[in-house]
């Protein structure tokens, strides 16, 4: 299970197609940069354990340097180009990356001392590695990722998994999940819509080119462009975030009906919370093929749901796969069954925070059982539903108000594209619950659109958590990988 195996036994086989600019890169090309890569790495002074930092947009050597770390024994630790450029050298400095490969000019502030910078400007990753073989290094030896959490609620936290021992082919967790949930073999055709920094993206790409499928890589997510590849490359699988379910579901109906998307197995989600109006939208369009797991970087633990399940159990993102789901109490005492609390897995794999004891503290509770911070309820039948994140958590007038539930039944309405529900400083009620509305068409912003939204609350939601307030903005501080940074939304509201 490794790009190189395929390039032995399928060299012409695409590992990755750029769905952009159609550039195909096959498994023996992979195999051959990838190796000129690990060389110029170990050129570079760089020995198992060091580390590489990539911030790169969705671009054509994004793997061929992802895997000539792997085969080097490196960590490597995808940077979000979105990020302002003292969190950009906050992940740099704190990963101990010895080496940062860019696609843009790098700010000053990410060049601190020692540090070997690829990027316009500077030197050139693909020029310099052209100079080296084309085989294996001498002491290959698989390397792994070290990812940062996307920082939705504060500063980006580092997970550094130990090193993988053994051969370069050994498979993992999630590539097994992948077999044996989702059916993925050599046969997949693998869409990914969302930037490879992410984990999620990442990962799953790197898992389907270990069993030999190919990856259709989006340069940047276009919902009519997503269903036009899915019939082109005759898609089998494909892993969305619900913005992309929403904004495919607001196309127009012609459009939506002109492509055939009959080649699809399987189409799994993560990443947030999905309304149930939303993916039951879903499954009535593409079929009883929508699955779903809950997870984060940190892999500390993992639920999953088939479609079938989904509809017996509507909301809910599965049972425990790794780990057992324990809800916990603020004391971190277990819950009765039904009751909202905070997430835990118990006897999941470990994680720590990468030179942050204090987090990684408070992220286990004394019986050692670890959080991502989320909120939900688990059935009787031991599935979990998600509430929010706690702390996203409004209380007003001493009522525990989670404003998941409220925004999705805000983003359903016709004539909105997003929508972030917050608490902002109330002096009565503590806070108050303020909606922050993305129109559809910007012209809609104004008192009609918001008593048209008030209106469609009334019997969607309870009454104590109708919205006091109701803001337009023209676009909200989305990650590209689906996920709303509130904490930007809220500081708006909490500045002074």
């Amino acid at each position: 299970m490794h790009p190189s195996i395929h390039a032995r036994t399928t060299p012409d086989k695409p590992a990755y197609i750029m769905a952009g600019s159609g550039e195909t890169v096959t498994y023996a090309d992979l195999d051959a940069r990838s190796n000129q890569g690990a060389h110029l790495l170990r050129a570079l002074g760089l020995k198992r354990g060091d580390g590489i930092a990539l911030m790169l947009e969705n671009d054509a050597r994004f793997f061929e340097i992802v895997w000539a770390a792997q085969r080097a024994g490196l960590y490597y630790s995808c940077v979000s180009t979105r990020l302002a450029p003292p969190e950009i050298a906050f992940i740099v400095a704190d990963s101990g990356s010895r080496v940062l490969v860019a696609s843009a000019p790098v700010a000053p502030e990410l060049l601190t001392p020692g540090l070997i910078v690829f990027a316009p400007g500077a030197r050139d990753f693909v020029a310099e590695r052209g100079a080296f073989p084309t085989t294996p290094i001498a002491d290959e030896t698989p390397g792994t990722d070290m990812l940062y959490s996307s920082g939705t609620t504060g500063r980006p936290k580092g997970i550094r998994p130990p090193l993988p021992e053994g051969s370069l082919d050994q498979t993992n967790a999630l590539t097994e999940f992948g077999r044996s949930h989702y059916g993925m073999a050599s046969d997949t055709i693998y869409l990914s819509p969302a930037p490879l920094y992410h984990s999620a993206p990442l990962r799953w790409s790197m898992s389907v080119q270990k069993l030999g499928g190919t990856v259709i890589v989006m340069e940047k997510f276009d919902a009519e462009a997503a269903l036009a590849l899915i019939e082109r490359f005759q898609v089998t699988h494909a892993k969305f975030v619900p913005t992309h379910f929403i904004r495919m579901l607001k196309l127009p109906e012609d459009v939506r009906a002109r492509y055939d998307l009959s080649s699809l197995r399987v189409v799994f989600h993560a990443a947030a919370p999905c309304p149930v109006e939303v993916k039951s939208a879903m499954m009535a369009w593409f079929g009883p093929i929508i699955h779903e797991f809950y997870a984060g970087t940190e892999a500390n633990g993992l639920t999953a749901i088939g479609p079938q399940d989904w509809l017996a159990h509507p909301g809910s993102v599965g049972r425990a796969v790794w780990g057992a789901i324990r809800i916990c109490d603020e004391e971190g005492e277990p819950l009765p069954v039904g009751e909202v609390g905070a997430i835990h897995f118990a006897d999941g794999p470990a994680f720590e925070y990468h030179n942050d004891p204090e987090k990684t503290a408070a992220s286990r509770n004394r019986h050692g059982w670890t959080t991502l911070g989320d909120v939900g309820r688990v059935d009787a039948d031991g599935y979990l539903y998600l509430t929010d994140r706690q702390s996203f958590m409004i209380i007003s007038g001493g009522v525990n108000i989670y404003p998941q539930e409220i925004e999705d039944a805000i983003v359903t309405h016709p004539r909105v594209a997003d929508v972030a529900v917050i608490g902002a400083p109330d002096p009565e009620m503590g806070e108050r619950v303020v909606a922050v509305v993305q129109p559809a068409d910007w012209a809609d912003a104004g008192p009609a659109l918001a008593d048209d939204l008030a209106a469609w609350l009334q019997g969607r939601i309870g009454r104590i958590k109708q919205p006091r307030q109701i803001d337009f903005v023209r676009e909200l501080p989305r990650h590209p990988t689906g996920k709303l940074l509130k904490r930007l939304v809220r500081d708006r509201y909490w500045a002074g």
